[in-house]
Order: structure tokens, then sequence, then C-alpha cells
């Protein structure tokens, strides 16, 4: 995960004017292992910043996940935004529906696919959704299809020259 000082170093390095704001964005996100709303972040931020408005919110975290330090995952009720890993390879995620505990997967599914003659792959998703093993055993969860909370795409995207 993301510390604070890098998200701040990663902005700064892209050419963002680092605002007070953009500094309690990046506490905010480097001090919660969760996901997050947009409307989430507008009501933390409204607190001490009085007059902001929730497009400057929305625009800020998108431009925060483009530069990736934020990932953006879509559930049900609507895009969520967390702090990016510091994995610093190739990866994707299970999701935990109950905590939303993520854990990173080494493996590509990309790496089986034999289309890429037929097919101009310019980036992928790929994120896995079930329960982990405590809430499974705190919730009695056993079966995947359980809950429909989560629609199972993701903007955790890599970019492939081609493939």
């Amino acid at each position: 995960m993301l510390t604070k000082d890098e998200i701040i170093a990663t902005m700064s390095a892209q050419g963002l004017r680092i605002t007070d704001q953009r500094k309690t964005l990046a506490t905010l996100f480097s001090e919660n292992e969760g996901y997050l709303s947009p409307k989430d972040v507008y009501e933390y931020m409204g607190k001490k910043y009085s007059g902001l408005s929730f497009d400057t919110v929305y625009r800020n975290l998108r431009v925060m996940q483009e530069l990736g330090v934020l990932e953006q995952v879509s559930f049900e009720d609507g895009m969520k935004f967390k702090v990016s890993c510091n994995e610093h390879h190739h990866h994707h995620h299970m999701i935990c529906l109950s905590c939303q505990k993520t854990l990173p997967i080494s493996f590509c599914p990309m790496q089986m696919t034999d289309t890429t003659d037929q097919f101009q792959i310019v980036e992928h998703k790929f994120e896995i959704f079930g329960y982990c093993k405590d809430c499974q055993q705190k919730n009695g969860h056993t079966d995947s299809n359980s809950d429909r909370g989560f629609r199972q795409t993701s903007s955790h995207t890599h970019s492939h020259g081609g493939y």
C-alpha cells in the first residue's frame, strides 16, 4: 500500500500542485485500507474544507487514479477508490465482499489467451470477488454466489504494447 509521502511524490512528479486538499486526500487514502466512494470522500473533505464541490473531489479522485496512486473498482452501488498497493509487478486482486480485504494475485490470465493475432489488446481488467477466510468463518459464507453486491469489473487496468 502506498504511503502518504509516496502518493504526494507521485503527484508532484507528474506536475500537480500539492495543495492542502491533495495532502488531505493522500492522508485519507494512505490511512484507510478499504474502498471509499466519492460521496464518502466528499463528506470527509467537506468537514475540513467548507465550500468544496463534489466535482472538485471527483476530479481529484480521477486524476489520482490516472496517475496510478488510486485503484478504482466498480461496485453495484457505484465506483469506489482505494490506495494502490505497492506491488511493483503486474498483478490482479481478490476482493472480499464482506470486509473488502484485497489480496494480490500474481498470475495473469492474459498469459493463457491465444487470440492475440486476432485482437489487439490495449488494456484488461481482472478481479475476483468472494469471501476471505476470516469473513467465511465469521459470517458462515460458503456459497460464492450468495452475494451479488458487486459487478465483476474493475478499473485496475494494465496497458500492454499490443498484448
